[in-house]
């Protein structure tokens, strides 16, 4: 059979064969790999220079007006939504109805896009962020401004009361979409990491429904390294879970919602779980 100029074979329609994650198959050799790096680096770059002009650009604004600090941030969101698509082919799309007002957002976490993703649509979000991230130039003073709740995470006794405390302590000065990751931390495409009690507790200690937010950005994005993939990122707000459950139905309700919607727009993106390695016999 005929291969192409890069050495794949094509398919029986001629088409080159790609992988889940939108990239040439190994075998066009390292010239497409490399490109798909560059135009990573690319992006990156931009994405935080433009980020530091951004953040000076909208310094009166955010000095003067309440609102500010979130104007800014929404702009810059919107902003690399655009960029992403443009330079990497890594269109993005946020689908159900955008939560309003105070509302608890329990959302899955695959890697930076999705925060991107959520702070473009939400009017007024806060983030519950773990008390590390205050350091990050520009991201800590911003994250300030708009209310968002640090956590000691290395005090785990104190992290709840701690977050509570701040929740509280927020709510009469800054309303706003409380946004919470249940799992804690990101998480790759198929990992299985457990429920926190955290949502739970704000759950059970706001009185108001929580809205669960299904993701597959990490197909695209992942939480770690430089490659950004072309494809369609999705954030999807499910339908909210009304108050009244107890701690452990309300972990396994919203569990369920996320983890298997998050499946079916990960499966919607070509990506598919890998399979378990195979049982080895036993020794003899």
């Amino acid at each position: 059979m005929a291969r192409a100029a890069s050495g794949a074979v094509p398919d029986r329609g001629g088409r080159v064969p790609r992988d889940p994650h939108g990239r040439l198959s190994r075998a066009q050799g390292h010239p497409v790999r490399l490109w798909l790096y560059l135009r990573s680096a690319l992006f990156i770059g931009q994405m935080y220079l433009v980020m530091a002009v951004m953040a000076l650009a909208w310094l009166p604004v955010v000095l003067t007006r309440p609102d500010g600090a979130s104007r800014a941030i929404r702009s810059y969101c919107r902003y690399v939504r655009w960029s992403a698509r443009a330079i990497c082919g890594l269109a993005s799309e946020v689908r159900g109805p955008v939560p309003q007002g105070e509302v608890l957002i329990a959302s899955k976490h695959q890697s930076f896009f999705d925060i991107i993703l959520l702070c473009s649509v939400l009017p007024a979000p806060k983030f519950i962020m773990k008390k590390e991230l205050l350091r990050t130039p520009i991201v800590g003073w911003y994250a300030t401004r708009i209310g968002c709740v640090p956590v000691d995470r290395g005090r785990k006794g104190r992290a709840v009361a701690q977050m509570i405390e701040g929740v509280n302590a927020g709510r009469g000065t800054r309303p706003g979409q409380l946004v919470i990751y249940p799992q804690g931390t990101r998480t790759a495409p198929g990992a299985d990491l457990p429920y926190k009690t955290g949502a739970a507790i704000l759950y059970e200690q706001l009185s108001e429904p929580c809205v669960p937010v299904a993701t597959n950005v990490g197909v695209f994005w992942p939480r770690s390294g430089l490659r950004r993939s072309p494809g369609l990122g999705v954030v999807e707000f499910l339908e909210p879970i009304a108050p009244g459950l107890d701690r452990e139905a309300f972990i396994e309700e919203l569990r369920d919602r996320i983890e298997t919607r998050s499946d079916a727009l990960m499966a919607e993106a070509g990506w598919t779980a890998p399979l378990p390695p195979p049982a080895r016999d036993p020794a003899p």
